[in-house]
């Protein structure tokens, strides 16, 4: 089966396997020195591969965009609202009200 008939999240659990045992590229993951730089290698590996990966469909697909984020040092969730990370990075809007007419929590004073 061609790889590029996949559907995006199946492309990445291809790159996902393909990940697991191979050695000089996991190091050159863990040397990297922030998301970014992941995806460049990210990239080379889903070209290697034959997946068609692009910068979106990394930084969109988990796990893998998990791992960006973590390597970022971004949360994944945020207390308060609940929501895991992929759901509050703008869709809703700045000014979306929290449910219920509740007040938002905005930290310990």
């Amino acid at each position: 089966m061609e790889p590029a008939s996949l559907s995006t999240s199946q492309r990445v659990q291809l790159l996902v396997k393909a990940l697991n045992g191979a050695k000089r590229t996991n190091e050159a993951l863990a040397a990297c020195a922030d998301g970014e730089a992941m995806v460049e290698v990210l990239l080379a590996a889903s070209s290697k591969l034959g997946l068609r990966l692009s910068r979106a469909d990394l930084l969109a697909t988990p796990p893998i965009r998990d791992w960006i984020w973590w390597k970022n040092k971004e949360a994944l969730l945020t207390v308060g609202d609940q929501r895991p990370r992929h759901q509050q990075d703008g869709r809703d809007g700045p000014d979306r009200k929290p449910p219920d007419g509740r007040r938002r929590f905005l930290g310990l004073f």
